[in-house]
């Protein structure tokens, strides 16, 4: 079994960072098996194509930008919807994401289980810092990695929580 986490997102452009930040809450919080795999995949595109190649399970957290949802919403998308959901998307990295999954479709190595957590971004502008709504949103986008990874018949154990004395 071959999993991979992948938060992807500029951290300089406000809630563009939330799959960063959601793959750090995975591994601040969490002990990760040898089979489960976590990435920054920051703005790259095809740079990650190896990464990503011949998973059993890719598991991808980002902003995703649509007006169907408010702000701090999480949407989970699985397997075929999420090709689909690239293609529209306006993002600095997605065109490279789309171009990655597009690449791995074509050379056979596409993922088995593909699943994206994304988070609507409440503002993409120049900032370093999620707003207040979507970094309420962490927390939900995290479950829905886990419920994910559980999918895959992963179940991670929660770290112990370092208490300030």
């Amino acid at each position: 079994m071959s999993i991979l986490v992948l938060g992807v997102g500029n951290i300089l452009l406000t809630d563009e960072a939330i799959g960063v930040r959601v793959v750090e809450a995975l591994e601040q919080r969490f002990h990760l098996p040898e089979q489960v795999e976590v990435l920054d995949g920051g703005t790259a595109g095809m740079e990650l194509l190896s990464a990503m190649a011949n998973r059993d399970h890719l598991i991808i957290a980002d902003a995703i930008v649509t007006r169907k949802s408010e702000p701090g919403s999480v949407i989970c998308l699985r397997d075929d919807e999420v090709p689909t959901l690239f293609s529209n998307k306006i993002s600095p990295h997605q065109l490279g994401l789309s171009d990655v999954l597009s690449a791995l479709r074509f050379t056979g190595e596409f993922p088995a289980k593909l699943t994206l957590v994304g988070v609507i971004p409440a503002s993409l502008e120049p900032h370093i810092g999620l707003t207040p709504i979507v970094a309420a949103s962490i927390d939900t986008a995290l479950q829905a990695v886990l419920d994910a990874l559980a999918e895959s018949g992963v179940v991670l154990t929660p770290r112990e929580v370092q208490h300030a004395e």
